[in-house]
């Protein structure tokens, strides 16, 4: 007797489906159980799937899918529909793939299932819908915790966390590989220790997890004699943990298999193909969230070495001052950016000695400008060393990174001219998108100062860079404002004018990046009022404790209470830096000027209106508001009387001294000149000539004296005695 007429015996048919062709071949018996004619016929996929209920042919393709993987048994249940949508009956097919490179073939048996089923008309509820329904809410839960976990350690307490619908597992094992050896790299559910025997076994051993990984394919043993039988050298390393049965399913990443992971029952499971395939998504998204894990503590291990190796220890032994320094990477990628800071003790001088600070920052926040920053901040180490004052350092890193930038755009130019018309999928198509892509020329922002340690002077030149502040003895905080250039790398042939002011005992200087300003939503600024304040609150007596409140403000847990009023809210680099020069007693503090000084060149006359600003700073907490606006307009007409009347520059210096019970303020405005103002009687209708006749009448005291070259005009206001201030 045939085969074909037992299995129609049994009403058992016969079915084959060519994956490569896209056709169902089927016996008259399997043409029968479809709701067909009784005899054989051949049909494309689409006509066999409409035999089908549309739920349980997805399942079906999960399952073969599972069965091709593994190279196992794909089983299902299916309910057969007529033409007219109803459940006419339910079917269990069994059938074994035959892969052919790509494309495999399924040789199988269709039977129907013995099971009462509802009226033709009448609701039909799944075989198995209660179950696929908690599957599918299981997965989802999975996968979501999966892919939050940031760390290999989170992802193995999160699977160990996992409860399978009906059959979760007691104990867990995540085995990787190192080199040709296995290792385990975590578990769950088992003893300190109990890892011992598994851990460096190699590849060849006779041993389940080693098999997956040699061949890509999951194991399953559904009971310990099973066990023993397929894996008898090993058997014994798992018989004292007294599990019923195993599954062994490898974690694969691109196609690539990275190692396996076990769950262990005390109870016996079948595995059924359901079950297989639960365990298999598990693996799958397991894999994943282990891979994206590693690639973060790569980054982040690699970023923290980037970091130590390109940011400098501010240690002890500087006489005289205090340093103290925080950097903070955005908040993705190798958490490495751009921004850098330096301190740099010069060669020559007497006495304490000079260093120079250095803080900057590259344009991006990705690899390259970390190594821009890395080669920036070596070469500038290099000319400061040479002993060049500060000009000539910002020239020759200019020139350094112009040069770079010149063979950055010739290398851009070469893959452009190679690159085919049309352009190539996922290249950007030109811009500064398409240089970024391909590593175009970057500028960079720096601020240099060398500071000399015995007398506090600082000599600063800038190349686009947000200027210092400084935090006085008495709590005032003042940006300095300092001459300047263009950024680094624009144009090689820039010039980097110096500016000079004196940091004086007990004072502090600070330096920042614009991160430390913008962060936020602020711009530059909404963001320094913002770090004024806290500069004011300091007592000045922690530096390192005063570092970390910059940083807190900016990037902690309550810095959304500070958000600026800008909607791009975009975090940036963050680089700050301060020194303060100790101060041998509190009482000199008290009594020490609270002074400012500036330089408004002819060519810059918008700077006037910085003088004004940095008068209203100065006299922040003065007692008179009148007197605080007699002296800005008072200001403001002296320096627009050098510009306007000389060929020179207006070196301002403005100081607030204590006398006994009140202060006084005294502004001096200083020019090459030596022709001296005279006073005017202006008419009705002149626009000028009222210079003289203002400080008359607002001044306590006014005056002009000649110096050896040029002249200083300068005037008086004394504060009305209010019992607080520097004198308090």
């Amino acid at each position: 007797m045939r085969t074909e007429d037992v299995l129609a015996a049994v009403a058992t048919g016969l079915w084959s489906w060519d994956n490569a062709s896209g056709t169902v071949t089927l016996d008259a018996e399997a043409a029968r159980l479809l709701g067909l004619p009784a005899e054989p016929v051949r049909l494309t996929e689409a006509q066999v799937r409409a035999r089908f209920h549309p739920v349980d042919w997805n399942e079906i393709d999960g399952v073969v899918n599972l069965a091709v993987a593994e190279g196992t048994l794909a089983e299902a249940r299916l309910r057969i529909m007529d033409e007219h949508g109803r459940v006419i009956r339910t079917v269990r097919s069994r059938s074994k793939p035959l892969v052919e490179g790509r494309d495999y073939r399924l040789i199988g048996t269709i039977q129907e299932v013995a099971e009462p089923q509802p009226g033709a008309s009448g609701p039909h509820t799944p075989i198995t819908g209660d179950w696929r329904r908690s599957r599918e809410a299981f997965l989802l839960d999975a996968g979501r915790a999966l892919a939050e976990a940031r760390s290999t350690a989170e992802v193995l307490r999160v699977a160990a966390s996992l409860s399978m619908p009906g059959f979760s597992p007691d104990g867990l094992a995540v085995f990787g590989m190192s080199g040709e050896r296995l290792t385990v790299i975590g578990h769950h559910g088992h003893g300190e220790g109990d890892e011992g025997p598994f851990t460096s076994m190699t590849l060849d051993t006779d041993y389940p997890a080693a098999e997956v990984v040699r061949t890509g394919r999951a194991i399953y043993l559904p009971s310990p004699e099973e066990y023993a039988r397929r894996y008898p050298m090993t058997w014994p390393l798992a018989q004292r943990f007294e599990r019923r049965s195993w599954a062994f399913v490898p974690l694969v990443v691109a196609g690539r298999t990275m190692g396996t992971w076990m769950a262990a029952f005390k109870h016996p499971v079948a595995f059924t193909p359901d079950e297989r395939s639960v365990l298999t998504t598990v693996a799958r998204m397991l894999a994943q969230a282990l891979a994206r894990a590693g690639v973060a503590e790569s980054e982040r291990e690699l970023s923290l070495g980037l970091q130590r190796t390109m940011m400098p220890v501010l240690g002890p032994g500087i006489p005289g001052i205090r340093v103290a320094a925080r950097y903070v990477p955005t908040g993705g990628g190798l958490q490495v950016g751009g921004d850098w800071y330096d301190l740099i003790r010069l060669p020559g001088g007497s006495g304490a000695g000079r260093i120079a600070l250095v803080i900057g920052d590259v344009q991006g926040h990705d690899v390259r400008a970390a190594g821009l920053m890395g080669q920036l901040r070596i070469a500038l180490r290099a000319y400061a060393s040479e002993g060049h004052r500060p000009d000539a350092v910002l020239s020759r890193a200019s020139r350094f990174l112009a040069g770079i930038n010149d063979g950055a755009d010739g290398a851009h130019g070469a893959r452009r001219e190679r690159a085919p018309a049309g352009g190539s999928a996922g290249a950007p198509a030109g811009g500064s998108d398409a240089e970024d892509a391909y590593g175009g020329a970057r500028f960079a922002t720096c601020l240099y100062l060398e500071v000399d340690l015995d007398t506090g002077t600082v000599d600063i030149a800038r190349a686009g860079h947000p200027d210092p502040a400084v935090r006085m003895t008495d709590g005032t905080v003042l940006l300095r404002p300092t001459a300047g250039g263009l950024p680094l790398g624009i144009d090689p042939d820039s010039d980097y004018p110096t500016t000079r002011l004196t940091l004086q005992p007990g004072e502090t200087l600070m330096i920042c990046t614009d991160g430390l300003l913008e962060t936020g939503g602020h711009d530059l600024d909404s963001g320094w009022e913002r770090i004024r304040r806290l500069l004011e609150a300091d007592d000045g007596e922690d530096l390192e404790a005063l570092a970390d409140r910059l940083v807190e403000a900016v990037h902690g847990p309550g810095s959304h209470h500070t958000t600026g009023p800008l909607a791009d809210r975009r975090e940036d680099d963050i680089a700050v830096l301060l020194l303060s020069r100790q101060a041998t007693g509190r009482a000199a503090l008290r009594e020490a000027p609270r002074r400012t000084m500036m330089t408004v060149a002819q060519a810059e006359p918008e700077r006037i209106a910085t003088a004004r600003e940095q008068v209203r700073q100065l006299l922040h907490d003065w007692n008179d508001p009148d007197q605080v606006d007699s002296a800005v307009l008072m200001v403001s007409e002296m320096v627009t009387n050098v510009l306007v009347h000389t060929d020179g520059d207006a070196l301002l210096l403005a100081e607030v001294v204590c006398h006994e019970d009140s202060r006084r303020l005294r502004v001096e405005v200083a020019d090459a000149s030596d022709e001296l103002p005279h006073k005017r009687h202006p008419g009705e209708m002149a626009s000028s000539g009222r210079g003289l006749i203002l400080m008359e009448l607002l001044a306590r005291s006014w005056g002009v004296d000649p110096r050896g070259e040029g002249k200083a005009i300068w005037f008086e206001l004394d504060e009305p005695s209010s019992g607080n201030g520097c004198c308090a």
